[in-house]
């Protein structure tokens, strides 16, 4: 029997609390995205860095959220070790 490559997908509730705080602290940061930039780094030419990256953890968050990460990873690492 082959490997299937795609696993089953199901729902957890850790992994949903999990994704919910994610989600929060990275809409925090795009929420005052302005503020940690003048705070923590050079101003405003880091603006638009510091609200890609709370955007890339908004999309992770809901990722997380959904448990979808682990059949993402599942498929990267099947594709790395050619299963």
């Amino acid at each position: 029997m082959p490997y299937n490559i795609l696993m089953d997908w199901n729902f957890s509730i850790g992994w949903m609390i999990t994704g919910l705080i994610i989600l929060a602290a990275s809409g925090a940061v795009v929420a005052n995205y302005q503020k940690i930039s003048d705070t923590m780094l050079s101003g405003v030419s880091s603006y638009d860095r510091v609200k890609f990256w709370g955007m890339i953890g908004v999309g992770l968050g809901l990722a997380v959220m959904a448990n979808l990460h682990t059949l993402i990873l599942t498929f990267f690492v099947n594709l790395v070790f050619k299963r």
